[in-house]
């Protein structure tokens, strides 16, 4: 173990020397910030994930179109370019390259995946696909696994609170994904790629827009990925094949300008994922292979009307529908989420005011299955009216919000926020903020054969500073934040529920707390960008470390022109986490390189080349389950221009 030392840095232990290095970087970018290049050199802005425009427009922030240059949120952009040239097969992969997030998965892709925020649980994060909220009243939280990324065009995550503006979940913050919309004359867009493992993708779309100045716009689209996968366990009694997976999904997104007050949009999302893994129940003399068959189905429908300069509303309803499904042991899960907004925005010069009534209904599904013979088959519904208001002028901007929600099963619950920023000059900002949020418990946990009835809200309180500089295609920022969080619910012993096997229970308390540095800079010709975060995600009654979360983890990528080519390399690395949260089993920290390049052959076709772990590192994610070594993919796009 070294310890090490960089200005501007503070003094952390470190088992992955390129932490050091990155952070040795964004201090250097900190340093020179006023020396900034002008000299010309590759348009890259647009292709990296830390370095979006200052004038690029936020709607998860506060559920309103705005500049990010007027946000006070700690915010993060992941753009077409970026997620066409990142080569990934899924979501959770282009999320671990971004300040401040992590991933676990038990194996490859298409098999059980966590996000974490800051180190908060999974299910503290609420995620939204075109504003249609998407969650699991099984699992807690995003099946991430469903969520199909080929079929996305823009990622925008919010760290920190927001339930504020959004009611229950957002603890650690908002990712809310969108597919493409549809402008200009039509364009159709065929894509095929080969890559290891036995990786094929194929996919086909269209978008654009037609009638009278483009009123009405389209977007559609297919992809189909299949991998012969590897044996994603390491040990112990196993099936010992390649646990691959399948994936079809499809997308519609339709959009008309009734006229310059009014417009409608209709969105359309499908998945079907079916996957391989290895049940802890297998046995050499009765061997099976066992599958995941997962379904993902949103459905949003809304209304904008522009009734003067000043005033807008926004009306929608939108359904998710998520199913899972494990066979031959026979489990099968469904949740049915369906959403009603109906907000109101107003702007007085520097003043900005809003209004929404929101309703959720959830409802569970969990047929007799297996020897408990319960089925269950629960509903509940959250009526919330939040209001907020934003000021910018001056160089001081202000965010102000609250919002009560009144749940079906536990009655009220109060949440706030406020937020202020200072721009000390045209490129420097300092913000500080605090907020509340809450979380109500699922409907398995309270009533499956595990469940508590009495189970109580997950509570927390929040508050950071921030310090962020800006110019041109360079960045600079750092947040340090600590966030609380009371009835943690945890799956214990035998407790006050029907199973002998365990019981939930708000058995703790939490603290997520650190500080995350991130930049981005010109230089020579080469665009670089980087984002270190130490963190510790611990349980407050017992000091222990939350389960597979590191305390130090970054980033450090750089991409340049060369003879026609986009090419770029990226570094993540993370330190040593627990796989449990007693603590007893440690998985070793890591450091993953990766290559990529891109370039436009003849006139309407981009081939993509990309090499991910290219030291082979054999790493963990999850005890005893495999990651993928060395992988290369190679895809080739037509885009008539």
């Amino acid at each position: 173990m070294k310890i090490s030392t960089v200005p501007g840095c503070p003094s952390v232990a470190l088992n992955v020397r390129p932490v050091v290095w990155a952070c040795a970087l964004l201090s250097a970018l900190s340093a020179h910030a006023q020396q900034t290049s002008d000299a010309p050199g590759p348009l890259l802005l647009a292709q990296n994930l830390h370095t979006p425009s200052l004038s690029d427009v936020v709607v998860t922030a506060t559920r309103t179109p705005q500049p990010l240059a007027d946000l006070v949120a700690d915010v993060s952009i992941v753009d077409r370019e970026t997620l066409e040239s990142s080569g990934a097969s899924v979501l959770a992969d282009v999320l671990a390259r971004l300040p401040g997030l992590e991933i676990s998965r038990n194996g490859g892709p298409g098999n059980a995946s966590s996000v974490f925020v800051r180190g908060a649980e999974s299910r503290f994060t609420a995620v939204y696909i075109d504003g249609v909220r998407v969650d699991s009243q099984s699992t807690g939280g995003a099946q991430w696994e469903q969520i199909p990324l080929a079929q996305m065009e823009r990622i925008e995550v919010l760290r920190g609170p927001a339930a504020a503006v959004y009611g229950s979940d957002a603890i650690a913050g908002v990712i809310q994904l969108f597919t493409r919309k549809g402008e200009g004359p039509a364009q159709p867009m065929v894509g095929v790629g080969l890559g290891s493992q036995g990786t094929r993708k194929i996919e086909a779309g269209i978008s654009g827009s037609t009638g009278t100045d483009g009123a009405l716009d389209y977007a559609l689209g297919l992809h189909r990925t299949t991998s012969d996968g590897f044996d994603t366990k390491t040990s112990g009694s196993h099936h010992p094949d390649r646990d691959g997976y399948r994936s079809t999904s499809a997308n519609a997104r339709l959009g008309l300008r009734i006229n310059t007050q009014h417009r409608l949009d209709a969105t359309l999302l499908a998945q079907r994922l079916h996957s391989d893994y290895d049940a802890f129940s297998y046995t050499p003399a009765a061997p099976a292979d066992d599958r995941n068959l997962h379904r993902l189905r949103t459905a949003g429908l809304s209304w904008q009307a522009q009734w003067s300069e000043a005033y807008r509303t926004r009306l929608s309803v939108t359904e998710a529908a998520s199913r899972y499904e494990t066979t031959p042991s026979p489990y099968l899960t469904e949740t049915t989420l369906r959403g009603y907004l109906w907000q109101h925005d107003y702007q007085w010069g520097a003043h900005r005011f809003n209004a929404a009534l929101e309703r959720r209904e959830d409802q569970l599904y969990n047929p007799a299955l297996d020897a408990w013979g319960v089925t269950l088959d629960r509903q509940r519904s959250q009526d919330g009216v939040a209001l907020g208001y934003g000021y910018n002028a001056g160089g001081h901007t202000v965010q102000l919000n609250a919002r009560h929600d009144n749940d079906s099963e536990f009655g009220g619950q109060n949440t706030g926020s406020l937020a202020y920023g200072y721009a000390l000059t045209p490129q420097w900002r300092a913000t500080a903020s605090v907020g509340t949020a809450f979380r109500a418990p699922t409907l398995y946990q309270r009533f499956s054969e595990y469940g508590v009835a009495t189970l109580q809200p997950e509570k927390s309180r929040n508050a950071e500073i921030g310090l962020r500089w800006a110019e041109k295609s360079s960045t600079f920022s750092v947040t340090a934040y600590r966030n609380r969080v009371r009835n943690l619910i945890s799956f214990v012993g035998t407790g006050a529920c029907a199973s002998d096997f365990g019981c939930y229970a708000n058995t703790a308390r939490a603290q997520y707390e650190g500080v995350t540095v991130a930049g981005s800079y010109r230089l020579a010709g080469v665009q670089w960008r980087g984002s270190v975060d130490w963190q510790n995600p611990r349980d407050l009654d017992t000091g222990k470390q939350l389960a597979r979360r590191a305390k130090r983890h970054a980033t450090l990528g750089a991409d340049t022109l060369w003879a026609g080519w986009n090419l770029g390399a990226e570094m993540q690395a993370s330190g040593q986490r627990f796989d449990t949260i007693a603590n007893t089993t440690r998985l070793g920290g890591y450091t993953l390189w990766n290559l990529y390049a891109s370039t436009r052959m003849a006139r309407n076709f981009t081939l993509l080349a990309r090499i991910d772990n290219l030291a082979d590192k054999d790493y963990q994610l999850a005890r005893s389950y495999a990651t993928p070594g060395r992988s290369l993919y190679v895809g080739l796009k037509w885009t008539p221009q």
